[in-house]
């Protein structure tokens, strides 16, 4: 059972200024499901330890065997950060959905695009950037999407490749410069900031999803900058790029040599990368001497059933308690990507197709909750009822309820005629929590929401909508199209004429 109740949500959804829509999407499926698990375990769904193993995300039988996700899951997750200013907890409220990376389910990622407002954007460390990573970061920033990057897959750089530092900080560079090659080419202008990846600003991470541990430069600002005395900000941009620190002159320098000649290693090496090598090592090999110099500098605990682990047990155990990626990601999260506020300003104007002027479209712009009601339908999700089905969407406008009267607007639907629309009500109102869902009485503007009842009206897109004027949501276009594949036999050969 989550450690929150569904009233911390409930409250959280009025607080739009604290909601955060994202969606996770990576290249053919590696690790994204366990880097989900990592959030879902810190919002208190799923044990910790239980992590990276659960999958929860996944929650089709054919997904768990085959180790891929298939459809695209949604789970609202709440959690209290002192992110933003230390020692003030603030609620904070994520719409995450849980995406396929597989080039055969785009069409998954397209609909979970469209109700987001961020995405985190996972990149193996071994393989780089792939071109299914350059399909759906396209998708993403044609939908006005900000990415943040994961670099995943790091422990198997440390562990197998054997590679030191500076080499690390090389592929890095390679992966995020070829990040931001495809971000340059089809990022929007208007969205008021670059959307190009940079790790001095916090919008990257490094790590493991599958033992669930990762860093970012912001999180070692912030520990280096009380240990020397200077401000976060300027510490940050030291730990990234060409800076080296010379410790016996005890200065900064832009060149890998010292002042009595010696050679320098990039602070991003000395301060980052080094001590996650050595101490990712040291738990493999078991050299407990080595762990325990290393974690009483750090202010790390093990308990006695702790220390008796070995290999993997041990390095996911230490690394959870200095670095948790839940941690990582959550202050990418928070700080990097955008509130529906924020967000609805630039994207009112691509998603809603008619005037700029009208009731609808300026409560979008404000994302209102007392406004008129702009709900779009990204995909149907079929329920335990044989035959129906959850409208999963995003509220864009005004506030859902149970048993409220909409107007359901098919794709074909024009302003003025009867062409594909139905005037009905909305039988309940409920939230995806993974395979799971929560019933609520109504669903404020900002968040993602799943109705019940109006599944037969609706293909697979459409919008809901109670103003008579109000123009449909552009709809969805794939970027690729649908193949279903059916192979027919016959039971009995001599009938095979009848077949043809």
């Amino acid at each position: 059972m989550p450690n929150f109740t569904i009233d911390q949500i409930r409250e959280a959804q009025y607080k739009t200024l604290q909601i955060r829509n994202m969606s996770v999407i990576a290249h053919v499926d590696h690790g994204k499901s366990t880097l989900t698990d990592s959030l879902v375990a810190k919002a208190g769904i799923i044990a910790a330890s239980a992590a990276g193993d659960a999958r929860m995300t996944d929650t089709r039988k054919d997904e768990q065997e085959r180790g891929i996700t298939i459809k695209s899951t949604g789970v609202s997750m709440y959690f209290e950060s002192d992110i933003i200013q230390e020692g003030e907890k603030l609620g904070y409220l994520i719409n995450l959905i849980d995406s396929p990376g597989h080039v055969d389910f785009s069409s998954e990622v397209t609909a979970a695009l469209r109700v987001t407002d961020g995405a985190l954007v996972v990149v193996d460390y071994i393989e780089g950037v792939s071109v299914q990573t350059e399909t759906v970061l396209r998708q993403a920033l044609a939908e006005k999407i900000k990415p943040v990057l994961m670099i995943n897959k790091i422990d198997r750089g440390i562990l197998e490749l054997q590679v030191n530092g500076e080499e690390m900080y090389q592929q890095f560079i390679k992966v995020v410069e070829n990040v931001n090659v495809i971000v340059s080419t089809y990022e929007c202008d208007d969205m008021g900031e670059s959307q190009q990846i940079d790790p001095v600003n916090g919008t990257a991470a490094f790590g493991s999803a599958l033992f669930g541990w990762a860093f970012t430069c912001t999180g070692f600002a912030k520990v280096y900058s009380k240990k020397f005395g200077i401000d976060r900000d300027k510490m940050q941009q030291k730990l990234w790029g060409d800076n080296y620190f010379d410790q016996k002159a005890k200065t900064w320098k832009h060149d890998d040599k010292a002042a009595d000649g010696s050679e320098l290693k990039r602070t991003f090496v000395q301060f980052m990368m080094e001590p996650v090598i050595r101490l990712c090592r040291a738990t493999m090999n078991g050299e407990m001497d080595k762990v325990d110099k290393m974690i009483s500098t750090l202010g790390i605990n093990l308990k006695a059933a702790d220390r008796e682990l070995q290999g993997k047990h041990l390095m996911k155990n230490v690394f959870q308690k200095w670095i948790n990626a839940a941690e990582a990601l959550l202050e990418m999260i928070i700080l990097k990507l955008p509130s529906p506020v924020k967000a609805q300003k630039y994207r009112a104007a691509y998603l809603y197709e008619g005037p700029t002027d009208d009731a609808t479209y300026k409560s979008i712009v404000e994302c209102d909750p007392n406004g008129p009601l702009c709900v779009f339908i990204s995909k149907m999700i079929p329920t335990d009822d044989k035959g129906r089905f959850y409208a999963f969407g995003r509220v864009f406008a005004g506030t859902v309820s149970s048993g409220q009267k909409v107007r359901i607007q098919g794709p074909n639907y024009t302003p003025g005629s009867k062409t594909d629309l139905h005037i009905k009500n909305v039988q309940r109102t409920v939230i995806m929590m993974g395979g799971k869902t929560e019933a609520v009485p109504e669903v404020p503007c900002g968040n993602t929401v799943a109705l019940v009842g109006i599944d037969q009206y609706l293909m697979k897109q459409g919008t809901l909508a109670t103003a008579e004027d109000a123009h449909n949501i552009r709809v969805m276009k794939y970027s690729v199209s649908p193949v279903v594949r059916v192979a027919v036999a016959v039971k009995n050969a001599q009938d095979l004429p009848k077949l043809v």
